[in-house]
């Protein structure tokens, strides 16, 4: 036994008496106090279960919303309608150059942006030359300049969009505003993101 677990031991010691001292003070009959007890020492263990598997309890949280909630995107004629996700965002898989991708959709982001793995994947190609310098929520970072020969979201067609790509993206693509821009118009309905081409 080291001398942190020492003092812990001497803590659970000094808690235990507290409460013991206090429960025999009230003059509450031992069943009645054991049982108390066993209530708040489950209440604390089921409360340590469910903070140790916060990630894991969200996570299916999240699959079983997605199992029983509609779609992430619906076409209405030659609209995109785009349903806010739990977390807050507008997410929507689109076509790079045929390859099918994941993106978040962001008004707040000047360019669209594709993460090394979505740009392998989808066969985009580096321009070359100096780098575009952006100012993320993330910080200021350094992207790869690239053009997407296809770029298909729903019904929406582009061609030849400017995209960057960063190491720093870290697996999240953007649909940002060159994107958003090239349609006649978008706006946010309730829960729904709307594109029209």
């Amino acid at each position: 036994m080291n001398e942190g677990q020492g003092v812990s031991i001497l803590w659970a010691i000094g808690a235990l008496t507290l409460v013991g001292s206090a429960l025999f003070a009230r003059r509450i009959p031992m069943g009645q106090a054991a049982k108390m007890a066993l209530a708040w020492i489950a209440i604390f263990a089921i409360g340590l279960v469910i903070y140790a598997f916060r990630n894991d309890i969200k996570a299916f949280g999240q699959r079983v919303w997605s199992e029983i909630s509609p779609p992430e995107a619906v076409v209405e004629g030659e609209a995109l309608r785009i349903r806010q996700s739990p977390d807050g965002h507008f997410w929507v898989t689109a076509l790079v150059n045929g390859n099918e991708e994941r993106f978040l959709v962001d008004s707040g982001a000047t360019i669209t942006a594709l993460s090394v793995g979505a740009a392998q994947r989808s066969d985009v190609e580096r321009s070359g030359g100096f780098p575009m310098v952006l100012s993320t929520a993330n910080g200021v970072i350094n992207a790869d300049r690239a053009e997407v020969a296809t770029l298909v979201v729903g019904p929406i067609r582009r061609e030849a969009v400017s995209v960057v790509i960063a190491e720093e993206f870290q697996g999240t693509n953007v649909l940002g505003m060159n994107f958003l821009s090239s349609l006649s118009s978008w706006g946010v309905e309730g829960e729904w993101l709307v594109l029209q081409p």
